[in-house]
């Protein structure tokens, strides 16, 4: 997977099918309930809208092997690559670091009684899931991201 930064856009061609060209805007994402509903699936909306959380080992790409992208279901933003993913035992999708920091924002979480760092989509704002600090080398961080906040690129 090829990854162009432009000023306003992200550009990905995938290596091995070059008439796949993703064209992504960096600009921040702003709609209304009302456009949200009708541009996301129940599942998608549930997630990243309402701050949903699947059940485990029940998403789509929890136990994806394949090499490839991860990109917001929302927006588009890349979040995560494939080379991070690793198996957490939890039955979510698992990640140690996101594409670039700056693709990612934590917030306090304090639902369900408890502290957690929630993770959002920094472009559209969209729920992802949440981050802890029990995850593998080199970062120690666990990304934990429902599977409906994604979209899969193949390599």
């Amino acid at each position: 997977m090829f990854y162009y930064k432009k000023p306003n856009f992200f550009i990905f061609l995938s290596k091995f099918n070059f008439k796949e060209v993703i064209i992504v805007s960096k600009e921040e994402i702003v709609k209304s309930d009302e456009e949200w509903r009708e541009n996301l699936t129940e599942a998608e909306y549930y997630v990243l809208r309402k701050k949903g959380t699947e059940h485990p080992f029940s998403g789509k790409y929890w136990n994806n092997k394949e090499k490839g992208l991860y990109l917001c279901a929302g927006c588009g933003t890349p979040l995560f690559n494939s080379d991070t993913k690793f198996k957490s035992g939890t039955g979510w999708p698992s990640f140690y670091a996101p594409v670039e920091e700056k693709n990612v924002m934590t917030e306090n979480d304090f639902s369900l009684g408890m502290k957690r760092t929630e993770v959002l989509c920094s472009k559209c704002k969209g729920h992802l899931g949440h981050v802890f600090d029990d995850g593998p080398k080199p970062t120690g961080l666990r990304y934990c991201i429902n599977s409906a906040s994604l979209k899969f690129i193949k390599e």
